[in-house]
């Protein structure tokens, strides 16, 4: 059997589906942005308590940030496509052995971080050309990060896996309580409120830090009180242990996602790289651009979520006919949602820009440098929906590859090339060129390859 939906099929895909849709889709997105709000405020607090010098240092450690992260985002991307397919054909005994082997791998490697990150944090922030009047704030704000990572880890993998059996409001209340947290905290660990220490620079990672650890306390004590298939509860710990036969299949469909998140991770490095050469100014600017550019792309990036889970438990239901339709749906809402924010991201820019940045020649130098590339997120969206629903088959390689092509073989090398001749806005206008050579490569993949081939649970 294949995956190409007949014609009569296609014509009678149900109305509810774009409904089911955004019940998915609307608490992820508002999870996303909470989630993000959190290390934004943090960002805000700096910019405007402590000077577009703090900006900078936080921006310089982004980068390096996400590299960590990535084996985690990938982790739970596979964990969360399998947990899927097994939420849908009703076995709830092996999602909890999918979910017990993930938070374990999550855990170590979270161990591992802490450990090797925190001891040479001033050595990789020196390697990527830090510039010297932020390298210490950013070494102190970057150590916090790398001791807390295994509550870090274990905060992101919590959330991925829940939306792999269609919940995604405990998520929502756990990002709630953090972002809350951190609305307090940030300020009065800036200006020592209440005989708190004045922690400068790093008050944002206490901050954060604390604001996972509570959130995550939390979300335990809320899924064993109502009852969920994933709740800490003694039939859950019987499965906290590393299953090699769950691990391969969970590694099969998340490594080549996590190596995609690290490829664009390393992107970003050679793009700040890039940036730091032309001074803290442009680093500040980067960094608020950053800002900008991730809430515009979040609708674009829990459509393609939507899209893996959605197609994850269709397959486990064995209503592979519903795939097209689900690639379709999602196609079309990034081309509303994302498209939208576009737009008042470009009405607005100024005006939020200022938020993060005082100095007003700052601000429109990272104005210019927005207005250069914010459109190409809605490409990008297109591009991560297919590769999204693609996924959710286990079909990854291939998706990935076209990924990691794009970002590494085609923006990096004309960030570079551009530079020479323009400067940073050559290095923004990198961005359109990747996303757009990425979307014609997934969109022949999908309909040349994939959509012909056999759709099977993995």
């Amino acid at each position: 059997m294949t995956n190409t939906i007949p014609p009569a099929q296609a014509a009678s895909a149900p109305p509810p589906l774009w409904k089911g849709y955004l019940a998915f889709l609307v608490p992820m997105i508002i999870s996303n942005i909470l989630q993000a709000l959190s290390g934004t405020v943090n960002n805000i607090y700096l910019g405007q308590m402590l000077g577009v010098q703090a900006m900078a240092a936080v921006s310089a450690f982004f980068p390096v940030l996400f590299f960590l992260i990535a084996f985690m985002i990938g982790l739970g991307a596979g964990a969360a496509v399998l947990i899927g397919q097994a939420w849908g054909a009703k076995e709830v005994e092996r999602v909890r052995a999918i979910a017990g082997t993930t938070l374990m791998v999550g855990l170590y490697a979270g161990l591992a971080v802490a450990f090797f990150g925190g001891a040479f944090t001033d050595a990789m922030l020196v390697a990527l050309g830090t510039p010297a009047d932020i390298l210490p704030d950013a070494t102190a704000y970057a150590r916090v990060s790398l001791i807390a990572a295994p509550g870090i880890f274990v905060f992101l993998l919590t959330t991925s896996m829940q939306r792999g059996v269609g919940d995604t409001k405990t998520p929502l209340k756990t990002l709630l309580i953090s972002t809350a947290l951190g609305l307090v905290l940030t300020p009065a660990l800036i200006q020592g409120w209440l005989g708190l220490p004045r922690m400068g620079v790093a008050s944002g990672a206490y901050a954060s830090v604390v604001s996972f650890l509570v959130a995550l306390a939390w979300t335990a004590w809320h899924m064993l009180k109502t009852n969920h298939p994933m709740a800490p509860n003694a039939d859950f710990k019987r499965h906290l242990r590393v299953d090699r036969a769950i691990l391969a299949k969970v590694l099969r469909i998340g490594l080549p996602t996590g190596l995609s998140m690290i490829t664009i991770s390393l992107a970003e490095v050679a793009v700040l790289f890039l940036v730091n050469g032309f001074g803290s100014q442009a680093t500040a600017a980067y960094g608020a651009v950053n800002q900008i550019v991730s809430y515009v792309q979040f609708p674009a990036i829990s459509i393609a979520i939507t899209a893996s889970i959605l197609g994850a438990q269709a397959i486990g239901a064995g209503r592979i006919h519903m795939l097209g339709a689900i690639a379709r749906t999602g196609i079309y809402m990034n081309l509303v949602l994302t498209g939208g924010l576009v737009l008042l991201g470009y009405l607005f820019s100024r005006s939020v820009l200022g938020l993060f940045i005082t100095d007003t020649a700052v601000v429109e130098l990272a104005q210019t440098l927005l207005h250069i590339m914010l459109w190409s997120s809605v490409i990008m969206g297109m591009s991560m929906v297919l590769s999204g629903l693609m996924r959710a088959s286990g079909a990854v390689l291939w998706p990935t590859a076209i990924s990691m092509f794009a970002i590494g073989c085609v923006e990096v090398p004309v960030a570079w090339y551009l530079s020479r001749s323009y400067g940073l806005n050559g290095i923004w206008a990198a961005y359109p060129v990747a996303f757009l050579a990425m979307l014609a490569l997934q969109t022949a993949y999908y309909r040349g390859v994939w959509r012909k081939r056999p759709v099977r649970r993995l």
